[in-house]
């Protein structure tokens, strides 16, 4: 199955900020992840993932700073901030209502 990303534009803040409640990760990491948990049927181009560590980290819901992973090129971590925490649940609470809407409209009903 692929995915139209039409589906889940509006939703990208949401499913990083997702993948950071388990704790700090760089960016080819938290793609990786993002694509294994969608089964290979999702993940972002590289130029949409750093647009959305720029937005979220102006909006105040992540951090970023560089790890020290030894020799060879730095990573640069993000971390959710509170703020982020906050973002999280409120995304949660519209992808419930989002849901059901959608969930209403598209289900067939028996009568």
């Amino acid at each position: 199955m692929s995915l139209s990303a039409d589906i889940l534009r509006g939703h990208t803040d949401a499913i990083i900020l997702a993948q950071l409640m388990d704790g700090d990760s760089y960016g080819y990491e938290i793609n990786k992840n993002i694509s294994q948990r969608a089964g290979g049927a999702y993940g972002f181009k590289e130029a949409t993932l750093y647009t959305a560590f720029k937005r979220l980290e102006q909006n105040g819901f992540i951090t970023s700073y560089w790890g020290d992973d030894g020799p060879g090129a730095r990573r640069r971590y993000y971390a959710i901030t509170q703020a982020g925490i906050c973002q999280m649940a409120a995304d949660r609470q519209e992808w419930a209502e989002t849901k059901k809407v959608l969930d209403a409209l598209i289900d067939q009903k028996e009568d």
